[in-house]
């Protein structure tokens, strides 16, 4: 008899998820359902303003994505009123894009998903001897004498001996899934504690060019971040002084920490961690469709020959083909509520392109707001989320589908970074289609760019020395010359995918804007056809539960997408009024 298995909240994501999953008598998921539980108001709080002004609103919907919204929207006001910027604003913003990823990367591989694989617990059984030697065998990492180790074990002991395993609090230790030695386990501990402390001063970057983190500043048109050529000028700009040959001297160290970080500690973690878990090559696929919008581009949006990410979508895993997006056509791009909290005035089962797009709350079944259910009722609305769709397909977004397509386009150094850990691995080129691929593919790119941001910084260090300071565009910035009705579409790949901001305006105010977020396309719920979203369906594949009371296979594949259900949901009231008032001083 299937047994239905909830797991709700799913914990160490950004957000509110629920994840049902039906198992037979073997324990093996037959189906399962992905459930945004949250609400955001972001896109009702922004019609009727300046949409200069609409960054600095769209960067709240998300507490972690704070950066990427604010670029998305930047651009998509950008895109509307065909507003060039400067080759160094581009760079700027690439820069910033980049520390985020491998920012975001680190910290969700050894803080959020980790411990999928990693028994804490077990590293107080690990010989700190033992685990010298296992590190200094993967990497020349610095801190790996057994003393190190040994002072690490001592603080999990104490932690352990006091009852209260803060952090490490609530995991499934013991668990027979998990497989690493306790030399391994101390190791990836360390590291752990290593990342919190790595990370204080990768975020100054975003603090030098945007005067802080999180939600640094920006600016339609450019970037907010003065150059100048007197190493000593103030300004009183965003970061509160220019960028000047000190603060590129300071990007250029934070760059250089966050190679070394990657190249010597969380690649070969990954690689060691990975080779005790081959089985999860071989699971958690998903939907076999890939989609990239393309981003960071050396010159300009207009010029996607220029971007690192190419856009492009590969259907089925056939990477020797690979399908044209155009995020403006409605037959490429729209969303279904077919199985969300929603209604559709053309209907529940119709689809709308974002430019189109509608909040309207359906409570019906629910008895109101509030979530009366004990399981979710599948065969009708189910998730706060919507399901957009690719000309109909279920696309996945997100690392995986980047390196794939970096991959595909015959990008060298993705090929060959590829395919060292692939031959480490004894795995092929298939296994990336996984769990674990998925996992393996952030580690990848999170080292591919990290490399790349040092070229994007000497490009701008060239264009400075030759006497080009620009970083803002100012035409068109007053509204009397924008068009009576414009519209445009604001997309980036932000560190867990394709994220596009929609925006309609009229007579100079936001008229409409609707965000279509990475987590939209992963995580959303069944569509008109019953097709099941990248979640529900990488959970169908090939996955049993060893004990449904502690569902570690289930966090293992959801985690490995980097979940941020923040983003993805949004709602206003069911009449129509305003839910929240925001006064601007």
């Amino acid at each position: 008899m299937a047994e239905r298995v909830v797991v709700d909240p799913i914990t160490r994501i950004e957000g509110h998820l629920r994840i049902e999953a039906a198992t037979d008598d073997a324990g093996n998921i037959s189906s399962a359902y992905s459930s945004g539980t949250m609400v955001r108001g972001i896109e009702t709080i922004l019609k009727g303003r300046d949409p200069r002004d609409a960054w600095a609103f769209a960067q709240r919907i998300c507490g972690v994505c704070t950066l990427v919204h604010g670029i998305a929207s930047v651009r998509s006001v950008e895109d509307a009123l065909n507003y060039k910027i400067p080759q160094n604003a581009q760079l700027i913003r690439n820069l910033m894009i980049g520390a985020q990823y491998v920012h975001d990367h680190v910290m969700h591989f050894y803080h959020l998903h980790a411990l999928d694989w990693v028994d804490v617990v077990s590293a107080l059984d690990a010989d700190p001897k033992k685990t010298s030697e296992l590190a200094q065998s993967i990497s020349d990492y610095a801190r790996s004498s057994p003393g190190y180790f040994k002072d690490v074990q001592k603080r999990v002991k104490e932690l352990v001996e006091s009852g209260q395993l803060g952090i490490f609090a609530n995991g499934y230790w013991g668990h027979p899934a998990y497989k690493l030695p306790p030399e391994a386990n101390l190791m990836a501990v360390a590291h752990y504690l290593d990342a919190l402390a790595w990370q204080r001063d990768v975020v100054k970057l975003h603090a030098i060019l945007g005067g802080k983190n999180p939600h640094p500043n920006f600016l339609v048109g450019g970037a907010p971040s003065p150059i100048s050529i007197d190493a000593g000028a103030t300004t009183g700009g965003a970061a509160g002084t220019a960028l000047n040959v000190v603060t590129l001297n300071t990007i250029r160290s934070i760059i250089q920490s966050m190679q070394q970080f990657v190249d010597q500690v969380y690649v070969p973690d990954t690689l060691a961690i990975a080779g005790f878990y081959k089985d999860w090559f071989a699971r958690g696929e998903g939907t076999r469709n890939f989609m990239v919008f393309g981003d960071l581009p050396e010159k300009g949006m207009d010029d996607p020959d220029s971007f690192f990410f190419k856009p492009g979508v590969i259907l089925d895993r056939d990477l020797s083909r690979i399908e044209p997006v155009d995020l403006n056509d409605p037959e490429q791009i729209k969303e279904f509520v077919s199985h969300s909290w929603y209604d559709y005035s053309t209907g529940k089962d119709a689809g709308l392109h974002p430019y189109d797009g509608e909040t309207e709350l359906n409570y019906s079944g629910r008895g109101g707001p509030a979530p009366p259910y004990k399981q979710l009722n599948v065969d009708d609305g189910y998730s706060w989320l919507k399901s957009p769709r690719w000309r109909g397909q279920a696309v996945e977004v997100g690392p995986l589908a980047r390196v794939l397509m970096l991959y595909a386009q015959g990008h060298e150094p993705t090929r060959e970074l590829a395919g060292m850990a692939l031959k480490k691995l004894d795995a092929p080129i298939e296994a990336m289609f996984s769990t674990l691929g998925r996992t393996a593919a952030r580690t990848l790119e999170s080292k591919l760019v990290a490399d790349q941001m040092m070229n994007w910084l000497d490009i701008m260090v060239a264009n400075i020395k030759a006497g080009d300071l620009k970083v803002h565009n100012e035409e068109m910035w007053d509204p009397k010359t924008w068009p009576k009705e414009a519209r445009g579409v604001g997309y980036m790949e932000a560190p867990r995918g394709a994220l596009s901001h929609y925006i309609v305006i009229k007579d100079g105010k936001i008229d409409n804007y609707q965000a279509v977020v990475p987590s939209t396309w992963n995580a959303g719920p069944r569509d008109p056809e019953n097709v099941a979203g990248p979640y529900e369906a990488a959970l169908q594949d090939n996955h049993s539960l060893h004990d449904a009371a502690q569902p570690i296979e289930i966090l293992r594949t959801i985690h490995s997408f980097d979940p941020c259900i923040a983003c993805a949901v949004h709602v206003n009231d069911p009449d129509g009024e305003e839910v929240v008032k925001v006064k601007v001083r």
